[in-house]
């Protein structure tokens, strides 16, 4: 039992860097593009997270990004799914309201591997 909450917090620690690093590759890849990253990590509640806040020319982009050290547990994109996304507007609406911005969208990166990683970036995802 011991050895099995020890595993998992190592895990989750592991976990938590990896996506640390994956929010930094994406920063970096976004900044490139010619992005200005405005806030990372605005929490909004315990279920909302928005990983990345840029300005693009004159649209607030709200970025979620996924992280895998490979494909062997799938894309990154399958694990934004419909109700990771409604989370995503709960947070950006309130976001929006409070500054009062009125161009804005949504947009996924994918960061895929650690050494060299890979970059997919969608725009304007939604709940179509």
């Amino acid at each position: 039992m011991y050895n099995q909450k020890k595993r998992r917090k190592i895990i989750t620690f592991l976990t938590k860097i990896t996506g640390q690093q994956g929010e930094d590759t994406a920063s970096k890849y976004l900044s490139e593009q010619g992005y200005k990253i405005v806030a990372r990590n605005v929490r909004f509640s315990k279920e909302c997270e928005i990983d990345i806040i840029a300005k693009d020319k004159n649209e607030t982009v709200f970025v979620e990004v996924k992280t895998r050290k490979s494909l062997n547990s799938g894309h990154p994109f399958e694990a934004i799914n419909r109700k990771k996304i409604e989370k995503i507007y709960l947070g950006v609406l309130k976001y929006t309201e409070e500054k009062k911005i009125k161009n804005w969208r949504i947009d996924a990166v994918a960061v895929i591997g650690t050494v060299s990683p890979k970059i997919e970036h969608l725009k304007n995802i939604g709940l179509d």
